[in-house]
């Protein structure tokens, strides 16, 4: 859904910084994909996917969120096809997609390539035609005539009230039942931050109990990781680079935003790095549209910075239009420009511990300065040793790195010394420490 601003969310919990959960075992440098079933083939089905898997994985994929797969409403629907998030039925597999023993099939095959698979988890509202609705009225916001209420400007759905324990129980039952059914890994939990912290704490455990679960939320703030999520959205540095790009923000701000983060998470919370998604591709613009110039640093920003990179179906692909939310809009892979360059940047995160989720020791430290036209920093963890250079000025830099180590530059594919590197206006360069 789309999503709302959340720098006063962030600002506001920082005071909850405590005692995260324990992770998954081997997310700590993991990649998530999120996965587009309607439009990631013409046929937009879970069989048509399929195939694609075993190239994700090769790509260095290691999570695969995918988006909401169950029937969609009629009443009030949007567009020909309706929104994922407009669910009629929870337990269920939406027919255009395939059924129950596709979604077996593709969670299983997932398995068997070393990949985990989470759903898209829509409990904050439900579409008007949802098989709830008839019999536990109760179990939705009703208005002061006894109306539902729509959450937003998302006429399509009626929210849910989380004051009833019927509909908790069976908001509950129904993720369970995912999880028993097709031994799904987790879930992705749209608007999180619109229902009560207490169901999602008490998700977390019961879930846990069936399978060691990952989880995470469409949300920002410390709070989220303390006993319910694995791994939150970096909003607030997803808006700062779209407001940099149009030139509203500068480098600096990355400076105090970076503090700020720091500030206020622990160090064993995921952060979800990202540059765009299926909400950011649909309404905001592609990336060419809000980066232009800047894309190849910002995004080489998001598979290094601290925090597990998110891909979105297409962008291995140059995903160069925005897909529409409510129609049949099939990706083009006939060529898979920046696969390669995607797949350099994952490979250096599953080698270089300086590049894990969950470890204090490696969080990036700051060389270039806040007046710079460009941003330099440094991530090591033990021997391990990876720096960062985004240029965004129009004329090439020089910077020095550690002296008396030699560097692999994955970016552009070279080695180089400690001194005197060149990085050209508008490009990205990542070194990692090769005398070990």
């Amino acid at each position: 859904m789309k999503r709302i601003l959340s720098t006063l969310m962030l600002v506001c919990s920082a005071l909850f910084v405590s005692a995260q959960l324990k992770h998954p075992a081997g997310t700590e440098n993991a990649s998530i994909y999120e996965v587009n079933i309607r439009q990631y083939t013409p046929e937009g089905t879970i069989k048509a996917f399929m195939p694609h898997m075993k190239r994700l994985k090769s790509m260095g994929i290691d999570i695969l969120w995918v988006m909401p797969i169950q029937p969609i409403g009629v009443k009030n629907r949007k567009g020909e096809l309706g929104s994922y998030y407009s669910i009629s039925d929870y337990t269920a597999v939406n027919p255009e997609f395939g059924n129950l023993d596709d979604v077996k099939a593709m969670v299983k095959q997932a398995h068997d390539l070393g990949m985990t698979v989470i759903l898209d988890w829509v409990a904050n509202h439900s579409a008007w035609d949802n098989v709830w609705v008839k019999d536990h009225p109760d179990w939705y916001v009703l208005d002061s005539v006894g109306g539902f209420t729509v959450p937003y400007d998302w006429t399509d759905v009626i929210k849910l009230n989380y004051e009833s324990k019927g509909l908790r129980k069976a908001m509950l039952d129904a993720m369970k039942f995912w999880i028993k059914e097709t031994d799904m890994d987790g879930f992705r939990c749209d608007v999180a931050y619109e229902v009560p912290m207490d169901f999602w704490n008490n998700a977390r455990k019961e879930l846990d109990r069936i399978k060691p679960v990952f989880m995470l939320a469409e949300a920002e703030g410390p709070q989220y990781h303390t006993a319910a999520f694995d791994m939150t959205y970096t909003w607030s540095n997803l808006h700062l680079n779209n407001q940099f790009a149009k030139g509203e923000k500068s480098v600096s701000d990355y400076h105090r935003f970076w503090h700020t983060e720091d500030s206020a998470y622990d160090a064993s919370a995921y952060r979800m790095t990202f540059v765009t998604n299926h909400d950011e591709n649909s309404w905001a613009g592609t990336v060419f549209e809000r980066y232009a110039d800047k894309v190849l640093p910002l995004t080489v920003l998001s598979y290094t910075w601290y925090g597990m990179p998110l891909v979105y179906s297409g962008q291995e692909a140059g995903l160069d239009r925005r897909l529409s939310f409510f129609g049949k809009d099939s990706i083009d892979w006939s060529d898979l420009k920046y696969q390669n360059f995607i797949a350099n940047l994952l490979r250096l995160r599953k080698e270089e511990p300086a590049l894990w989720s969950g470890n204090a020791e490696n969080r990036p430290q700051l060389v270039s300065t806040p007046e710079s036209p460009y941003l330099v920093y440094r991530r090591a963890s033990g021997n391990s040793e990876v720096y960062v250079v985004l240029n965004f000025s129009a004329k090439a830099i020089e910077v020095s790195l550690s002296a008396g180590n030699t560097y692999e530059e994955i970016v552009a594919g070279s080695v180089c010394g400690a001194n005197g590197i060149s990085v050209p206006a508008g490009q990205a360069r990542v070194y990692r420490k090769i005398n070990k």
